[in-house]
């Protein structure tokens, strides 16, 4: 049974969302301040998050920041701040998706199911392919370089995996958004750019020569690699 951490400081709203999702069938665990949610996070090692931004002790980004110094678990951000700004800050630290107040319980429930399903449920074409020096086991998602592996975020290694399983083929902002977001993703196409920074980064250190992932102006991103 996956656990879900609810890290709400509203009492009323943790108590409603977990009774939903008790009732779908997950072990729910609650906290409501940031420093009891790190806390709990370190100690039960749930399998996603629902996160609120405002509140005591540590907000949620500082909250998430941490998750994300050590752990790759899913986080999906509560909040009643609606604007873009406030969605493109969760995304661009790492958040798996973003949920604003007030939100439907039922659909909380089912966009924890749609981002624990994408963050199992990658559909590699070949099992492990190696570029250069860069190797990528798509069973085990995992992905290595100089042997030693490198972290990515749930969604981020999804969207990595996806391209990499199609080398030098180009996707529109809008496929890779239907692919590894899901058709139901009404947030900004800038989710995808900020994924793709995020996995640049990671891949710093992996030398050009051996491929790279090219931005192709007005048409998409591209997984680069020589033939």
């Amino acid at each position: 049974m996956q656990t879900i951490l609810i890290a709400e400081d509203e009492p009323a709203i943790s108590q409603v969302l977990k009774v939903y999702l008790a009732k779908a069938g997950f072990t729910v665990l609650q906290a409501y301040n940031g420093i009891d949610a790190v806390n709990k996070f370190h100690d039960e090692e749930p399998s996603l998050v629902l996160l609120d931004v405002m509140m005591p002790g540590k907000d949620g980004w500082a909250v998430l920041k941490e998750i994300r110094k050590e752990s790759t678990c899913p986080v999906i951000m509560l909040t009643a701040l609606n604007e873009v700004n406030y969605r493109l800050n969760g995304l661009d630290g790492g958040a798996d998706d973003y949920i604003a107040k007030p939100f439907i319980a039922d659909e909380v429930v089912a966009r924890v199911r749609a981002v624990l399903r994408r963050s199992d449920d990658v559909k590699p074409i070949e099992n492990n392919r190696t570029f250069g020096s860069l190797t990528i086991d798509f069973d085990a998602h995992r992905v290595t370089l100089s042997k030693k592996e490198i972290s990515f975020t749930p969604r981020d290694l999804s969207l990595f995996l996806f391209l990499a399983s199609a080398p030098n083929r180009t996707f529109t902002r809008e496929q890779l958004l239907d692919e590894v977001w899901g058709h139901d993703y009404d947030g900004s196409d800038r989710a995808v750019d900020l994924s793709i920074k995020r996995i640049r980064k990671a891949l710093a250190k992996w030398p050009a020569s051996e491929g790279e992932i090219k931005t192709l102006r007005g048409l998409g991103y591209q997984f680069v690699v020589e033939d």
